[in-house]
């Protein structure tokens, strides 16, 4: 009986083991997918966002995050995508930061932020597929 029980931890401690190394091959995919915009980035800085969402056909930005400018916090000049659910945080997971050729209005994005729990909405994509990207900067 001993020995089976000691069969099931080793076969629960390999599968852990396994699964975290699976994670880990992921997030450096997606690190690496991702990046591709930021080395690219002349060919979207200056063109709607929605122009780099549609180059992004592996993964898409699950959630969104505003920073607010620092000088006048009614305006939004950088915006964070994340590739993951929330619900779920991965360590060092991926981010792409988006800073907007003109600020957005902060009490705009924090409505929408709030009203869609910070995902990444359809609603979200109409308002920043409009938007021109200045730079792009994808980081861990």
């Amino acid at each position: 009986m001993e020995l089976k029980i000691r069969v099931l931890i080793l076969s629960f401690f390999l599968l852990c083991v396994c699964s975290n190394a699976q994670n880990k091959a992921v997030q450096l995919d997606t690190l690496s997918y991702l990046k591709t915009f930021e080395v690219n980035k002349k060919e979207y800085i200056g063109k709607k966002f929605s122009y780099l969402l549609c180059k992004m056909n592996k993964i898409q930005p699950q959630t969104v995050w505003i920073i607010p400018n620092s000088k006048d916090s009614a305006v939004v000049e950088k915006s964070l995508f994340r590739f993951y659910d929330m619900n779920y945080p991965i360590m060092n997971e991926v981010k792409m930061m988006i800073t907007w050729d003109m600020g957005l209005p902060y009490k705009t994005l924090n409505f929408n932020n709030r009203r869609n729990k910070f995902y990444f909405s359809e609603s979200e994509k109409r308002f920043y597929g409009n938007r021109i990207v200045k730079n792009i900067l994808v980081y861990r």
